[in-house]
């Protein structure tokens, strides 16, 4: 007789998708605008998204017999809203070149202690330099909207307090709920109802892989993958981190002609999946990762319809929204960027040179954000390092 989970199972599967998918659709959406997506192919993007997270979670979930959640690349679609101006097919080279890096040091374990070695003061560096950008435009907003801004904001700061978990959907209620009430909302535009993919043939360009998907590997591994498995870890599972790296970056190569810019371990959502409150049986937790890649199957279903609603939105709506949502992960990546004294200076170089916006040569400010964070720390620990004894 077949068990089925318990009632909790289903609604913690529930709410980190949710989450997941409420708290940062509108950045995704951004974010493949930027890159030179049509509405149909962001539609397509987003299907190809919920697809990957589905299938690739529910197989590793069934296969390893734990909760394994998975997630689209938050800080990578950051990145890439950020840098903009490519053409779409570039930009389909990019989300590729990024997967197979990922498929490489999932596959080769020597490569992935070395990166597991790259200083979190540099990472975290460059991804708060990725981030405040963003961040900053919430507020600049307000000279222009003040009432919005306004409203948002203290939604956002007392539901963290109260409901930090719904904090995102409901900032994303609240300003659809504006826009409807002040009849901003633009019609919807036309377009497929029902998940569709449309693949595009990738044309690489050697600077936009350099400069963006080299940065995009990077912020993915680490603050996505990595903590992703740190989550499994303190959950009492020991995931095979080179197999579950693999088979995202997997997902994501067969995901990227479609427009998938990465599909990886989640962290924050895979903490409301991986705990006794999902399901008390530690050896049937992993039911709870299949019931969560059920929910993104049928998110999949009505993708182009969701990202339709989204582009009608105004635009200072849309930034307000991804404004918001970054500021959780902002926090932590200057928490983490600070947290070793010893690093700072690098760190904040590399925080410096990536919010700058630097394009130089073609490469984009990610990329020399991390380059003047190596020379930093390289600096410093040769002028650190003890002179040479003289002979007597």
């Amino acid at each position: 007789m077949v068990r089925l989970p318990p009632p909790p199972s289903w609604s913690a599967a529930l709410i980190a998708a949710f989450v997941g998918f409420g708290g940062t659709i509108a950045l995704v959406v951004q974010a493949l605008g930027a890159m030179g997506a049509t509405v149909d192919q962001t539609g397509s993007a987003v299907t190809a998204l919920c697809l990957g997270i589905a299938i690739a979670g529910a197989a590793l979930s069934v296969r390893y017999r734990m909760p394994v959640v998975l997630a689209w690349s938050t800080p990578g679609a950051a990145l890439l809203a950020a840098a903009g101006g490519l053409p779409w097919p570039a930009a389909v080279a990019v989300f590729a070149a990024a997967a197979v890096m990922m498929i490489v040091v999932g596959a080769t374990p020597a490569l992935g202690r070395l990166i597991e070695r790259i200083p979190a003061s540099i990472a975290s560096g460059m991804l708060a330099g990725v981030l405040l950008p963003f961040c900053l435009t919430l507020f600049r907003l307000g000279a222009t909207d003040p009432v919005l801004i306004a409203a948002l904001l203290c939604i956002f700061l007392a539901a963290r307090r109260r409901l930090p978990l719904y904090a995102l959907p409901l900032v994303i209620i609240a300003a659809i709920g504006f826009t409807l009430v002040r009849g901003d909302m633009a019609p919807l535009a036309t377009g497929q109802t029902f998940g569709t993919l449309l693949p595009v043939l990738p044309r690489p360009d050697l600077a936009a892989v350099i400069s963006l998907a080299l940065p995009l590997f990077i912020v993915t591994l680490v603050s996505q993958n990595l903590p992703g498995l740190v989550v499994l870890r303190s959950a009492g599972y020991q995931p095979p981190a080179g197999a579950l790296v693999t088979t995202t970056g997997v997902a994501s190569l067969i995901g990227a002609p479609f427009g998938a810019h990465g599909v990886n371990l989640a962290a924050i959502t895979a903490a409301i999946c991986t705990g006794p409150d999902a399901h008390p049986d530690h050896g049937r937790r992993w039911q709870v990762g299949v019931l969560y890649a059920g929910f993104y199957l049928a998110l999949a279903v009505f993708a182009p319809t969701l990202v339709r609603l989204f582009l009608a939105l105004p635009p200072e709506v849309i930034a307000s929204v991804t404004g918001l949502a970054l500021i959780p992960a902002l926090i932590g990546a200057v928490e983490t960027m600070m947290a070793d004294r010893h690093e700072r200076d690098p760190a904040i170089v590399t925080f410096l040179a990536t919010g700058s916006g630097l394009v130089l040569w073609g490469l984009g400010s990610a990329f020399w954000g991390l380059v003047a964070g190596f020379v930093a720390l390289s600096l410093k620990r040769v002028l650190e390092m003890p002179a040479p004894r003289q002979p007597n």
